[in-house]
């Protein structure tokens, strides 16, 4: 399986970062998911799930932040398009983002239920985007959390890929 995010320079755009223009923020925080073009996707495949993960936010908050969890994605799909966790151009079933937790005050419950973008506040740090291909479609609700996620998808991997996102700080 391959997946492609555009960069801009070698850096996930400014759109979907911190740097993105009010028009892209809700709260400050920016929501405008980036495209993902898919590819060879395993003809066996039930479904496709998509994690966000920063580990590089470990040394500033204290744990691995969630900024996208996706599941139950149509595995015909060949283009994730922008914007598609707000829009849901595409059926998928939305996991929680790190919002949630008690760390960070949000207004609006709705946003920690979809894409919240990269905001790295001291150095570049490396996004980790990751695609599953799955035997299975996952029984999970809008609003799960990752390690219901985890505990579901064991023994259903297909294949997976990742690709690494650079936002500049």
């Amino acid at each position: 399986m391959k997946i492609t995010v555009p960069l801009e320079n070698g850096y996930l755009g400014d759109k979907y970062t911190k740097h993105a223009s009010n028009q892209f923020k809700n709260q400050g925080f920016p929501i405008c998911s980036f495209p993902i073009q898919l590819a060879n996707v395993p003809s066996n495949a039930q479904s496709l799930a998509i994690t966000l993960l920063d580990d590089d936010a470990i040394l500033v908050c204290g744990f691995t932040y969630i900024h996208w969890v996706a599941a139950n994605i149509d595995p015909n799909v060949t283009v994730i398009p922008e914007n598609a966790s707000q829009t849901q151009t595409i059926k998928m079933t939305l996991g929680n983002n790190s919002l949630p937790g008690r760390l960070i005050n949000v207004v609006e419950p709705e946003l920690a239920k979809h894409y919240v973008g990269p905001t790295p506040p001291d150095k570049t740090h490396q996004y980790q985007l990751t695609v599953y291909a799955l035997d299975t479609t996952l029984n999970l609700q809008d609003g799960f959390w990752l390690n219901e996620f985890k505990q579901q998808i064991k023994n259903h991997i297909l294949d997976q890929t990742e690709q690494k996102l650079p936002v500049r700080a």
